[in-house]
């Protein structure tokens, strides 16, 4: 075949299997807003075989601006149907974060003719306030609906819990305690958590404080969140914080905190700092209410040192897909784990590795690497060609490798530096970067597993990469603007490896716009 031709066919083949796009860089797989700006996941619940997502959205323009709920609702976390605006700014100020909760017993009475009110609580910004320098410019308030939050009413009380004068005094995360029979506020103010308790959703008595003198300090705390999970038989809460700045690599990360909850104090099992995600990219992520005994989180998939800036046009930035959490024993201590949920293996065409692959999965036999050598100088194998949209699993010893995504002019890598014992994903060759002068580095994040062995998943979607090792102990999610899109990647590894349990995937598109 004429090299022309040959070059035509594969220009083709790529153009078939990338995605369709209407915007450059828009995601396929995760939630992105039509248009205009969004950060922060608010008020998200199960209801009636409905998944409804509200975030920290403004209208105006693809900057930050006075903050709206926005709405998106799906039946299987996966396919996210926008609708109209959910609450607007008012004479108390900008609508911020906060959560909404399932009044099954219509605690609140809001509740009408046999409806089971949504109540949604959230934080009432007040710009004037704040440009007063006053320090009462936030407090919490109501709003609720009848219609399984497709409109809603804001409380004629508001607000229901006033600001005793603390500057950031915000991002309420409600909850129903069974231990006390009411409801737990796990409130953000400043630089600790407070937590209120009600009967009713709208009077509120202060318990406690938490965290004054333990985690990351580097930056105001936000976006909390509380809840149970069950190891082995018993039972341990955890405490979600997020922090901007002062995450491990630079500007807003989340970290946890693992102990007791006795229905007024929060008692740390240790004073160890932990992050839930070491990467750049998932913020602010709180669970979603109502799901029984899953827990299921989805953060935003971006950083407030560039959020404003990265190389989108008509939109904003994107949440991470959903992630299932739970806890691994470590050195007799519990660690968090998130994974992603159930529901994206249904993303996977037939979840079956394509032929190529599956003829690679070969169990307790070591895999002989006859491919060339890359980039990076050590033997390796081209695992996918022409997608942008992939999942990736193995697991090998421990060992060095990587995992490298690249087009003809740009790489993002994802790899194991077995020397110091932490994994990487280096995007300081992954596209655009020129947007902000700290994009284009190196991320790293501890190995926690002391396994010999290493687990990966990894799940590319057109301007992102989400890595889980070990079952979810370790996770980075980074963010990037190759053009055009990665259509190649490819595994290296330091020598010959026992590769297990090898298989690539094509994902299907659920969120082309």
């Amino acid at each position: 075949m004429p090299y022309r031709l040959l070059n035509l066919l594969l220009v083709i083949i790529l153009a078939i299997n990338a995605p369709a796009q209407t915007g450059q860089f828009r995601p396929q797989l995760h939630f992105s807003p039509t248009e205009h700006w969004m950060n922060d996941p608010n008020g998200m619940y199960y209801n009636n075989g409905v998944y409804h997502l509200f975030f920290q959205y403004y209208p105006g323009g693809t900057k930050w601006g006075p903050m709206h709920w926005g709405h998106a609702t799906s039946k299987n976390l996966l396919n996210w149907k926008e609708e109209p605006i959910a609450l607007y700014p008012d004479s108390l100020g900008y609508i911020f974060s906060g959560s909404a909760v399932v009044d099954k017993n219509n605690t609140s009475g809001f509740g009408k003719n046999g409806k089971t009110p949504i109540v949604a609580i959230f934080t009432h910004h007040d710009p004037v306030g704040e440009k007063e320098k006053r320090k009462d410019y936030q407090v919490q308030s109501l709003a609720y609906s009848l219609d399984d939050g497709m409109t809603w009413t804001k409380y004629a009380g508001n607000p229901v819990l006033k600001n005793p004068g603390i500057v950031d005094f915000r991002d309420p995360k409600v909850n129903w305690n069974k231990k006390i029979s009411k409801w737990v506020m796990t409130l953000a103010t400043k630089d600790r958590i407070s937590f209120y308790s009600s009967p009713n959703l709208k009077d509120w008595t202060k318990l406690s404080e938490f965290g004054e003198t333990l985690g990351a300090h580097g930056g105001v705390w936000e976006c909390p969140d509380l809840f149970p999970l069950t190891h082995k038989g018993k039972e341990y809460w955890v405490l979600l914080v997020s922090i901007n700045p002062g995450g491990p690599n630079g500007g807003s990360a989340t970290q946890y905190f693992i102990g007791d909850f006795d229905g007024k104090n929060f008692i740390p099992a240790d004073t160890t700092t932990r992050f839930m995600d070491y990467g750049t990219d998932n913020y602010a992520g709180v669970t979603i209410n109502n799901t029984g005994d899953r827990v299921i989180l989805i953060g935003w998939m971006s950083n407030w040192l560039y959020a404003e800036s990265v190389p989108t046009v008509k939109w904003r930035s994107a949440m991470t897909l959903p992630r299932e959490l739970g806890l691994k024993e470590v050195n007799g201590k519990p660690w968090l784990v998130s994974v992603p949920a159930k529901e994206v293996a249904r993303l996977d065409k037939n979840d079956q590795p394509r032929g190529e692959e599956k003829a690679l999965t070969k169990k307790n036999e070591a895999l002989k690497w006859t491919m060339d050598k890359g980039d990076s100088g050590k033997p390796g194998w081209t695992l996918s060609e022409g997608d942008s949209l992939m999942r990736l699993h193995f697991d090998l010893p421990v060992n060095d490798f990587n995992v490298t995504l690249s087009n003809t002019k740009s790489k993002t890598v994802v790899g194991f530096d077995k020397e110091s014992n932490r994994f990487y994903i280096d995007r300081t060759e992954g596209g655009i970067d020129n947007f902000y002068p700290g994009f284009a580095k190196r991320h790293w994040a501890p190995r926690i597993s002391t396994n010999d062995r290493i687990s990966v998943n990894l799940i590319v979607d057109v301007m992102s990469v989400e890595f889980f090792a070990d079952g979810g102990l370790t996770v980075m999610t980074d963010i990037f603007f190759p053009v055009p899109a990665y259509t190649l990647a490819t595994l290296s590894s330091a020598g010959l490896q026992q590769i297990q349990n090898l298989g690539t995937y094509r994902l299907i598109p659920t969120a082309a716009k």
